[in-house]
């Protein structure tokens, strides 16, 4: 059935209550109590420390492990993730990364897409998950690795039982002991599912609609800083969709990671290995060929005048330059798998590794040119 049809799907009825009934208490329950009664800081500092956890669980495991395969995780690390990842009431792992792999797979293919921003923000925020659409009917055969992982199983198996005990048992028995039991439910239970559920759902909606493209304007992904610091790294979208592989989406050092910052502790710790990174003369090149696209576009808009026929040539004789970096770069690249192959020339692979350093350097001065030659286009 073609998501464009006027039938409505029918409804999800236990989602749709789930999601009305938490909303209800976030903005009628949390602040009536907090008027009449107050909340304790241990309150407060206990909904911001499983706020946190909730997120870094969801991007950190479920998104940049499971769905993606970014790094390895020592088994106690995965099962920390899944126990907060159920908290956070999004599914289990495996659902979720089978959803979430077919959506890279057709993005904003109106009828493939489980969340496509082509559909509007209310159906890419949380509309899609009211109804029973077709697009959203997960797919297992893409998570087939995942279902030989036996704690992605378990908690797929057991995840009613353990969803129920980590949102409600936790801080029930957070509020028994700190003898606050109400304010805990109501701050660490209610609001801060609801906070943690909307925060995931803006990479979905507005990182698919608010911010740059400087990697790719082939799909609807956005980088944007501020969607960035409230999901912990999430928000630069567009360099994820361009380099989904990659553990990190922050990829400049002053980009806001944390998730990126949190899998290179536990590196450190022994609890994460194989940290898979696109290499930066890929990531410089991705840039370039936006840039040249933008370009182009905007050259073909205009004609006629003499200052845009020399922007043209200019532009042109840039790309005929960014060609030749990219292809030495790909040669080089395989050189030196070559040369990692023979132990006895140790010195060529040296010098390849000193010529591909200044082909990078090389491609980001051309990066720079050509913020010069855009900004005369604008």
């Amino acid at each position: 059935m073609s998501a464009t049809r006027s039938k409505p799907a029918p409804r999800n009825w236990l989602t749709s209550m789930m999601f009305v009934l938490t909303t209800l208490g976030a903005v009628v329950a949390v602040p009536w109590y907090g008027l009449v009664h107050g909340y304790s800081t241990a309150a407060w500092v206990w909904f911001a420390l499983f706020l946190i956890a909730n997120g870094m669980a969801i991007t950190c495991g479920y998104h940049r492990l499971f769905a993606h395969s970014t790094y390895e995780a020592h088994p106690a690390l995965r099962l920390v993730y899944l126990l907060l990842g159920a908290m956070a009431l999004q599914n289990s792992a495996l659902k979720w990364s089978a959803d979430h792999r077919v959506h890279h797979r057709f993005i904003d293919d109106l009828d493939k897409d489980p969340y496509c921003a082509r559909r509007g923000f209310w159906f890419s925020h949380i509309g899609w998950m009211l109804r029973n659409y077709p697009s959203g009917e997960s797919d297992y055969g893409t998570v087939r690795d995942l279902q030989r992982d036996r704690l992605v199983v378990w908690q797929d198996r057991h995840y009613l039982a353990l969803a129920l005990a980590m949102n409600v048992g936790v801080p029930l028995a957070i509020g028994w002991l700190s003898g606050d039991v109400v304010g805990m439910l109501l701050l660490v239970g209610v609001l801060r599912l609801v906070v943690s559920h909307h925060f995931t759902f803006f990479i979905n909606s507005l990182a698919h609609m608010w911010g740059s493209q400087p990697y790719t304007d082939e799909n609807t992904a956005r980088d944007n800083f501020v969607l960035a610091f409230l999901t912990y790294g999430e928000g630069y979208h567009n360099f994820h969709h361009m380099f989904a592989h990659d553990y990190r989406n922050g990829v400049r050092a002053w980009q806001w990671d944390p998730s990126k910052w949190f899998i290179g502790a536990m590196q450190g710790l022994g609890l994460a290995r194989n940290l898979k990174r696109v290499p930066w003369f890929k990531v410089q090149r991705a840039m370039l060929d936006a840039q040249f696209r933008r370009a182009e576009r905007q050259l073909a808009r205009q004609s006629g005048r003499a200052q845009i026929e020399q922007l043209r040539r200019r532009v042109a004789e840039e790309y005929e330059a960014f060609c030749k970096v990219v292809s030495a770069w790909t040669d080089l690249r395989e050189q030196l798998a070559n040369a990692k192959r023979a132990v006895a020339e140790r010195w060529e692979h040296s010098t390849l590794q000193l010529r591909l350093r200044e082909l990078e350097y090389e491609l980001r001065f051309q990066h720079r040119r050509m913020r010069v030659l855009q900004a005369q286009l604008d």
